[in-house]
């Protein structure tokens, strides 16, 4: 079931609201948690049943390994357990991957399974994985079946994250119905909601139309065709990610529950150590945790601690997709990032990396300094925008099928054709509604008009990604106002009237 559809909106959410404050009202805190893991397994059930059948089974057998560890710690058990969640991962997501590659390097012909990948298994996976090192560590209270199959399954996050930690949402579910219904929070979390429906709906899924033309028709581009599409591949993917993760924050807020931020306009980041900061958080802070910390992080030198970088990159580019492409594009921002992590140390040890990235964090949350000169704002400007190309680069390698197909595309923005933009590309930004705007202003008959609305499309993208208020800021401060309120309908109207030709979450394939 997808956030973006009518079943969702009108049916099982609306039913979810109604059940889940109906028995926090009569004060049975325990049915509704029951209620909320039935409507999660109902929610993930609907996609395909088989996948219901996988997340439970991972679900008793990492809690039998959380009651195993919390009652006698021991290093083996937890190794087991780690290897039996990536075993599990490995030959849904990679079996295959490992096969051809030993097939081609071997010239051997093992079968191929072609199984198919349960949606949000890596999210699920790494969520479980830390659990039980938390058990291990002695961080986890005590935490009966039914709080940790809600802690796993809990809907709004369940299929793309955030990766929640146990520390986060335990203490929450445990304290259910001890609060008042807030209605400035259920305000928030709407608001929420609808910001990230229009960034999915509206945004991603029109850019994204584009993105799809593109990589379809590589050897029909020209230069400043490829370059189009690759921008707008940037965009789409940060507002089909972050728009995903709004609604489920959203949707969180409004059940009175909060789901930790996981994009802080990550486009207005000047280095990529800001970036990273700011772009998937969530899994960043899983992989410091669970993967650099224990590898020694930063305790046993600056050798040390920037191969430990690099290797956190090449997981993170592996746990993404199995593809070569994947590590390519991982290793491209681990050797960026370990050489400005080089160059700041080395500018201002220990102190240039927290002073540079304080301040865009007080940007982020529309504080400005007041000395803020002319030329510093100059500088982080040309920083935004360079880092901007330099991750739209990467990025290629993130969405094209294989490392030929990413080449190729790279290839042509290079050394392509210097042609007029395409007509065709052009068109697969339309949307109907502004389509009908520049009717009525009866400038649908020039030459001009499908480029226009295309530029439109990607300069509204670029200048809300790299100049705008992230949504949690602008959900903030839009409470209590009529307008805001008038505002918000239109556009959940809007996105609800354009569902027919939504698309599948982006991050649905990892």
């Amino acid at each position: 079931m997808l956030f973006n559809s009518y079943i969702f909106i009108f049916l099982f959410f609306p039913l979810c609201l109604l059940g889940y404050y109906g028995l926090i009202h009569r004060k049975k805190k325990r049915a509704a948690q029951f209620f909320l893991l039935a409507m999660s397994f109902w929610f993930y059930g609907y996609f395909q049943l088989n996948y219901l059948l996988i997340m439970l089974f991972s679900i008793v057998v990492n809690y039998c390994f959380h009651r195993l560890l919390s009652k006698k710690p021991s290093g083996k058990l937890l190794f087991c357990a780690v290897a039996v969640n990536l075993g599990v991962l490995f030959y849904f997501k990679y079996y295959d991957f490992f096969v051809e590659n030993i097939n081609a390097f071997t010239g051997s012909s093992f079968a191929l399974r072609h199984v198919l990948l349960p949606l949000g298994i890596s999210f699920f996976t790494f969520q479980q994985i830390g659990f039980v090192v938390d058990t291990y560590r002695g961080e986890v209270k005590d935490c009966d079946m039914l709080s940790y199959a809600l802690f796993v399954a809990f809907f709004p996050q369940l299929i793309a994250g955030p990766i929640v930690t146990q520390s986060e949402m335990l203490p929450q579910f445990s304290g259910m119905g001890e609060k008042k219904f807030d209605w400035e929070k259920f305000a928030r979390g709407y608001s929420l909601f609808v910001m990230g429906l229009f960034k999915k709906v509206i945004l991603a899924d029109t850019l994204g139309a584009g993105v799809d033309y593109g990589y379809t028709n590589i050897a029909l581009l020209g230069r400043w065709d490829a370059l189009v599409v690759i921008i707008a591949y940037s965009l789409q993917l940060y507002f089909d990610f972050s728009g995903y993760c709004d609604m489920a924050r959203g949707i969180g807020r409004m059940l009175g529950l909060e789901i930790p931020v996981n994009f802080n306009s990550p486009y207005q980041a000047v280095n990529i150590v800001d970036f990273w900061k700011r772009w998937h958080i969530t899994l960043n802070r899983f992989f410091t945790s669970y993967v650099y910390i224990p590898l020694g992080g930063n305790r046993r030198g600056k050798g040390r601690m920037y191969l430990n970088f690099l290797l956190v990159f090449f997981l993170s580019g592996v746990w993404h997709g199995a593809g070569w492409n994947f590590i390519v594009w991982g290793m491209l921002h681990g050797v960026l990032y370990v050489l400005t992590r080089w160059y700041l140390e080395r500018k201002s040890p220990g102190r240039g990396q927290s002073k540079a990235v304080g301040r865009r964090d007080e940007e982020s949350r529309g504080t400005k300094r007041l000395t803020y000169s002319p030329g510093r704002m100059i500088m982080t400007l040309v920083s935004r925008l360079v880092l901007f190309l330099y991750v739209s680069i990467a990025w290629v390698y993130f969405r094209a099928a294989d490392i030929a197909q990413a080449n190729a595309m790279l290839l042509v923005a290079l050394r392509g054709k210097a042609q007029k933009l395409s007509l065709e590309l052009a068109e697969c930004f339309q949307l109907d509604e502004l389509w009908y705007v520049l009717k009525v202003c009866r400038l649908d008959g020039f030459f001009f008009s499908r480029y226009l609305l295309m530029f439109f499309m990607l300069a509204a993208g670029f200048g809300l990604a790299v100049f705008g208020k992230n949504a949690a800021c602008l959900a903030d401060r839009m409470k209590g106002k009529l307008f805001s309120a008038m505002a918000l309908g239109a556009v959940f109207v809007w996105c609800v009237l354009s569902f027919s030709r939504v698309s599948v979450f982006l991050y649905f394939n990892f």
